[in-house]
């Protein structure tokens, strides 16, 4: 029997592309001597992306889908996809075409070669300058701050071996970034670079604002720095406030103003107390969003709640 390999897909929102990308992946795939499933993994979109998978599906049975009750967003999504993908690997990839179906015959190959993640990188950042810019300082920061480091210009567009699918489907976690969860479970890994394309229709779904809530959530959940950051500052605060406060006594009381500074007790006072409170609230906020981290994980709630399947066997 020829191995199984299996191809998810999260959609929202991609009604324009969804055809012509399953017929550019169904001819990339007829040319490998390897069985396959698609997985589409509808989160939660309102447009007609779901009648149009699900008419694929009745012709096509290799074709699953599977619909969020909800938007969820494209981690739970992919998460899904990688929870039911019953293939020897599994290839993540985006709808929008920016994901180029004719390189999964590169990721397979290397796949055979024996690495068991094969990613894909951007030779190039098609964004606008905010996004990219973003993206460098995130990368940077992840990659100073965090455990695991990540490769700028990684994308989700990647090969996992079966074996690596299992350990990721044993993780719980609810704050999850997936590319991180790979890098941090480790195996022998390769990786293919490409040159991301346009959209071919459609806007992003993808949005600023929802990447900074993902990179937000990415420090806090793979990096303990932030917060041993702010027992630090801590440190260093009292330490040199001790220090001027310390002058300041001396210099007044002890040297009677020797250097005519006229320090008054309520100007260095309310300095004092300014600065060490705004400290004070800026440490308070990094514990917030650890504690914020904490009840979630700690409530249990479902990664996801799947509205609809189709053709898929747990």
């Amino acid at each position: 029997m020829n191995k199984l390999i299996s191809i998810i897909i999260p959609v929202y929102n991609e009604e324009e592309n969804i055809v012509s990308l399953y017929e550019d992946i169904k001819a990339v795939l007829k040319g490998l001597p390897f069985d396959h499933e698609i997985i589409f993994i509808n989160d939660g979109g309102d447009d007609k992306s779901q009648n149009i998978i699900l008419e694929i599906s009745e012709k096509d049975g290799f074709v699953k889908y599977i619909e969020f009750s909800r938007n969820f967003g494209k981690e739970a999504a992919t998460s899904a996809g990688l929870n039911y993908a019953s293939g020897s690997a599994a290839i993540i990839m985006d709808a929008d075409f920016q994901h180029p179906p004719f390189l999964i015959p590169d990721f397979i190959e290397k796949w055979e070669k024996g690495f068991d993640i094969v990613i894909g990188v951007r030779n190039n950042n098609n964004g606008n300058v905010l996004n990219n810019l973003g993206s460098n300082i995130f990368y940077k920061i992840m990659n100073f701050i965090g455990e695991t480091k990540i490769m700028p210009r990684a994308t989700d567009f990647r090969l996992i071996d079966r074996k690596v699918i299992d350990e990721f489907n044993k993780f719980t976690e609810r704050q999850r970034m997936t590319r991180g969860i790979l890098d941090w479970i480790g195996f022998k890994r390769d990786y293919i670079y490409f040159d991301a394309a346009e959209r071919k229709s459609g806007k992003a779904q993808y949005g600023f604002i929802k990447k900074t809530k993902l990179a937000i959530s990415s420090f806090v959940s793979h990096s303990l720095i932030p917060l041993k950051l702010a027992g630090y500052l801590g440190i260093l605060i009292t330490f040199f406030s001790g220090l001027i406060g310390l002058f300041i006594i001396v210099e007044r009381y002890i040297f009677k103003d020797l250097w005519s500074i006229q320090f008054s007790a309520f100007a260095a006072l309310a300095v004092f107390m300014s600065f060490l409170m705004g400290i004070t609230l800026m440490c308070l906020g990094l514990i917030a969003l650890y504690i914020a981290n904490i009840k979630i994980e700690v409530s249990n709630r479902p990664l996801y709640v799947i509205k609809t399947k189709k053709n898929i066997t747990t």
